[in-house]
């Protein structure tokens, strides 16, 4: 089939080299000249494992190409994606405006041939109406602009009239498939889909979704081929909507739960990994997003969670529960810092290492990363940071980290520090000398904000080991 993704970041770029990969014909659109350039040359502008190889793969294949004109992607996909990003504003409300001038750029190159305008952004529940608006809003703009005067017909005397030379209204349906994508795994989670949703009133527009998605549902590219085909949540727009904010939501407040045990633990003397392990056996719980540490960053979680919060505000409900997940979150965030001060005393003219950067492993995502809240609090209290990632550190990305000085190899991270705080549990991470570490430090600390590293291994290496609700 034909394609077009608009937008070209963590969601659309997969979307499109994935969909490539899957045999259909996608053209990707991006307003930034210089990110077309490189992914023209076959390069990803993110840090996504696999994914480059796949871009590399689709190109020589000649099922994706890159351009910075709408009007051609438009013309060239039956079904056009919206991927463009709708980040948080301060009220945590989702800044559409970016999917607003798409929707409308849409409309105004629309030709006539049938349409399925699939949402692909998190947007804010209720917006596949809105789309739909707003690129009727495009064409319409278009027919006036393109309209063509002529002279009136009998009965009006000399006047000139207006008459547009457009056809009648564009056939065109909207469609919500919210993604569950994760970074670092985001092409797995693309040919692995626990599920796949599409929201719409429109059964014309559900089977091309479907026909669309049938090499992914029916696992042709999955892991594993054994596995029944993918569930199709086939529903309404708003509850499309919806299931993306529920899912996010959910996942969350499960994290910040388990930290709020993590702390309970701390205080009587329990050990969170093994409450964790206990109550992740119950079938009714699950074992994932249970892992205590200090909290959920990245570009979903926190905008998300805001985002129905706002939204329940706005039909006059207070969503308690989500807004105290959001509490527990922010305060975890610095418990790595009490504990520092715990073991530290005084933190004024010490030097602090930080394991990682990133919110999460595998990816080289800074937005919202708890490790920005932990440089800014340690800078106030006047301790000297240094961090070293195993991608911010090659890349030399800077940006949000002026209080920070970043190292190229562990070694030079730990050399005169009063101690290290694991922040990001990059798997590279368990194979460092942690014995050669400690003979660098003025004192051998640890504090493992994400309960990852084996206690044992540190104390032997020399270490003061401190984790997270583990006594």
């Amino acid at each position: 089939m034909r394609v077009c993704v608009i937008g070209t970041g963590y969601v659309g770029l997969v979307t499109g080299a994935c969909l490539a990969h899957a045999g259909h014909h996608v053209i990707c659109v991006d307003n930034n000249e210089e990110k077309v350039k490189l992914m023209k040359s076959g390069r990803s502008p993110i840090f996504e494992p696999g994914l480059s190889e796949i871009i590399q793969s689709a190109i020589q294949a000649e099922l994706i190409e890159f351009t910075t004109d709408l009007s051609a992607g438009v013309a060239h996909g039956q079904i056009l994606f919206i991927a463009v990003g709708t980040p948080a504003l301060a009220t945590g409300e989702s800044d559409t405006r970016y999917v607003e001038a798409v929707a409308r750029g849409i409309g105004a190159h629309l030709n006539g041939e049938y349409k399925v305008i699939v949402n692909k952004s998190t947007v804010p529940i209720g917006s596949g109406d809105w789309v739909r608006m707003l690129v009727l809003d495009g064409y319409m703009e278009r027919k006036v602009s393109t309209a063509t005067p002529v002279l009136a017909g009998a009965g009006v005397s000399g006047e000139a009239k207006t008459v547009l030379s457009l056809p009648k209204e564009p056939e065109f349906d909207v469609v919500s498939n919210p993604e569950f994508l994760r970074e670092g795994s985001a092409v797995y989670d693309t040919f692995n889909p626990d599920r796949i949703v599409l929201g719409s009133n429109s059964p014309k527009a559900i089977t091309l979704m479907q026909e669309l998605y049938a090499p992914i549902i029916e696992r042709q590219y999955s892991e594993d081929k054994s596995l029944p085909q993918v569930p199709v949540v086939v529903t309404d727009l708003s509850s499309a909507e919806m299931i993306k904010y529920a899912a996010n939501a959910f996942l969350a407040t499960k994290i910040s739960f388990v930290n709020e045990i993590a702390n309970i633990c701390d205080r009587v003397g329990a050990d969170v990994t093994e409450v964790a392990k206990g109550i992740g056996l119950d079938s009714r719980i699950g074992s994932k997003f249970l892992q205590a540490g200090i909290g959920w960053g990245g570009s979903c979680f926190p905008k998300d969670v805001s985002a129905l919060i706002h939204t329940a505000d706005d039909y006059g409900y207070e969503a308690q529960l989500l807004k105290a997940a959001v509490s527990v979150n922010q305060h975890q965030r610095l418990i790595v810092v009490e504990k520092l001060q715990q073991v530290l005393k005084i933190l004024k003219g010490k030097t602090v290492g930080l394991l990682g950067l990133t919110f999460k492993p595998d990816t080289d995502d800074l937005r919202d990363a708890p490790a920005l809240n932990i440089i800014e609090q340690l800078s106030r209290l006047g301790t000297r940071v240094k961090a070293f990632d195993p991608i911010v550190s090659q890349t030399g990305m800077r940006h949000g980290l002026s209080d920070v000085i970043v190292e190229t190899d562990p070694e030079r991270l730990a050399d005169g520090c009063d101690a290290l705080v694991l922040v990001t549990d990059w798997q590279q991470f368990l194979n460092i000398d942690f014995a050669k570490l400690a003979t660098l430090m003025h004192s051998p600390v640890i504090i493992d904000g994400r309960n990852f590293l084996d206690r044992k291994v540190l104390e032997q290496a020399g270490f003061r080991y401190v984790g997270i609700g583990k006594s």
